[in-house]
C-alpha cells in the first residue's frame, strides 16, 4: 500500500484524538476513554466534523493525507466539548432535582449543552438557572409519555379489557377481496416526481386499491418477503411490558408498547398525539386493518411503494422518469453499494444482505413512516408522495451507509 493509499480507521483516529481532550469530557465517554456511540452521533459528527462540508472524514478508513486534519478538528473544538460535557452533568443534576424521568438525557441534551457550551462557555454562577429553562423548554412540550404508555398497558385494571379488545378486534377482521394492481397506480408513479396527478390518487383512494392489494398479506411468507415480519403469517399483536429502540421487531411483530414506544419518545412530536388510553384503543383497531394501518390513503402510499421499490430487487424494466426509474437511479449509483457487492464473500454477511435486501428495508421504513403521520393526523396528499417515497430510501441509504462504516472500522482495526 503507498503512502497516497494509506489509511487509518476513522474510528481509532477519533478515539485518538479525544484521548488527548483528558478527564474534562469524561461525561461524554465511556469506561474506556472512548467518546459514547451518541457523542460521535450527536456532537462530533454533525457538529465538530462536519462531513457534509468535510467530505474526506465522512468515510470509515480516512486517508493519511486528512488524519492530522481530523484530529485537529477535534482536538480543537476540545474547549467547547469540554465546556459540552460540563453542562450535561449540570442539566442531568437538574433533571434529578425536578424528577424528570422521560426520555434519553443524551439523546435530548447533548446537542442543547453543545450550545450552551458555544454560547456561555463553561457553566457559571447561573448554570442552574438556565439548566432549568433548557429542561422547561425541552419537556414543556406535553403530549402522552412513554411511562403514561407502560403503565396504562400493564396495570392489571386494563389488561385484560384490553386483551379481550385485541381478540375480538381481530375475531371480527374481515380479509379485504384480492385485487390486481390498477393501471392508475403506474400512471400516478409515472409522474409524481415532477408533476402528480391528484385525480390519480384520490382515484386509487377512493377506490381502496390500498386495502385491497393487502389481501395477499395474510398468504404464506407473503408479509414476511415484504420485510413487515418474521414469521411466516401476521400474528395478533400482545399488549406487550417492554420496548427498546434498539431491538424493535418488525412492524407487524410488534406488540401494541412497541407499536407506540418510538413516536412517544419523541418530545416534539407527541404533543399532537392523543391522549394514552385513545392511542391504545386506536392502535388496537390499527393492528386489524389492511397493512395494519388505519387510513386508506396510508394503504394506498404502501402499494405504490411496494411498486415503485420492485426493481431495486429484481432488476424489473422501468419507465423512464417514473418513480420506479428514479428510485433505482438513486440506488444504482451509491458508491457502497457497489463496494459492498466487490466485498469478498468473507466478508460480513450482514453487509450483502443489506444490499440484498432493501427493497425489504425500504417497505419496513415507508411502513414505520406513513404509520408515524397516522398517529400525528398527518396527512399524505398526492402532491407529498414522491418526497415521501424518495426520502424512504434515502434514509435507508444513510443507515446502511453508517453500517458499512462501522463494519469496515472494525475490521480495519482488528
Amino acid at each position: 500500500m503507498t503512502t497516497a493509499t494509506a489509511t487509518l480507521p476513522r474510528g481509532l483516529v477519533v478515539a485518538q484524538a479525544w484521548a488527548e481532550l483528558g478527564e474534562a469530557v469524561a461525561p461524554l465517554g465511556n469506561g474506556a476513554g472512548r467518546p459514547l456511540t451518541r457523542t460521535v452521533k450527536l456532537i462530533l459528527e454533525p457538529l465538530v466534523l462536519r462531513p457534509v462540508q468535510h467530505p474526506e472524514f465522512a468515510a470509515g478508513p480516512i486517508a493519511i493525507a486528512h488524519v492530522d486534519a481530523l484530529r485537529a478538528r477535534i482536538t480543537g473544538a476540545g474547549p467547547v466539548l469540554a465546556a459540552t460535557a460540563s453542562w450535561f452533568v449540570v442539566l442531568k443534576k437538574e433533571r434529578r432535582r425536578l424528577r424528570i424521568t422521560d426520555g434519553n438525557p443524551q439523546d435530548l441534551y447533548f446537542q442543547r449543552c453543545f450550545e450552551l457550551a458555544t454560547e456561555h462557555g463553561e457553566p457559571g454562577a447561573d448554570a442552574e438557572r438556565v439548566a432549568a429553562s433548557v429542561l422547561a423548554d425541552v419537556h414543556a412540550q406535553g403530549g402522552p409519555t412513554v411511562g403514561a404508555l407502560r403503565g396504562f398497558l400493564t396495570d392489571a385494571a386494563n389488561a385484560g379489557e384490553l386483551t379481550r379488545l385485541i381478540e375480538v378486534t381481530w375475531a371480527a377482521m374481515s380479509a379485504p377481496p384480492p385485487g390486481q394492481v390498477p393501471v392508475t397506480a403506474a400512471e400516478f408513479l409515472a409522474t409524481c416526481a415532477t408533476a402528480p396527478d391528484d385525480a390519480l390518487f384520490r382515484a386509487l383512494v377512493a377506490g381502496a386499491a390500498g386495502s385491497a392489494l393487502a389481501a395477499e398479506l395474510d398468504q404464506p411468507g407473503v408479509a414476511q418477503a415484504h420485510g413487515l415480519t418474521d414469521r411466516d403469517r401476521p400474528a395478533r399483536p400482545v399488549l406487550g411490558v417492554s420496548a427498546s429502540k434498539a431491538n424493535l421487531p418488525k412492524p407487524f411483530d410488534r406488540s401494541i408498547l412497541e407499536r407506540l414506544f418510538a413516536p412517544l419518545t419523541n418530545t416534539f412530536l407527541r404533543a399532537g398525539l392523543a391522549d394514552v388510553p385513545a392511542l391504545v384503543r386506536q392502535e388496537i383497531a390499527r393492528s386489524a386493518g389492511p397493512w395494519q394501518l388505519a387510513d386508506e390513503v396510508s394503504r394506498v402510499v404502501l402499494v405504490l411503494g411496494r411498486e415503485a421499490s420492485a426493481p431495486l430487487a429484481d432488476g424489473s424494466a422501468v419507465v423512464a422518469g417514473s418513480a420506479a426509474a428514479r428510485l433505482r437511479s438513486r440506488w444504482e449509483r451509491e458508491a457502497y453499494v457497489h463496494r459492498v457487492l466487490r466485498l469478498p464473500s468473507a466478508a460480513p454477511p450482514e453487509l450483502h444482505a443489506d444490499v440484498r435486501g432493501v427493497r425489504a428495508a425500504y417497505l419496513r421504513r415507508l411502513w414505520v413512516r406513513v404509520h408515524g403521520r397516522e398517529l400525528r393526523e398527518d396527512g399524505v396528499g398526492a402532491e407529498q408522495v414522491w418526497d415521501l417515497l424518495d426520502g424512504v430510501l434515502r434514509s435507508v441509504i444513510l443507515d446502511q451507509r453508517d453500517r458499512l462504516r462501522a463494519v469496515l472500522e472494525r475490521e480495519a482495526g482488528a
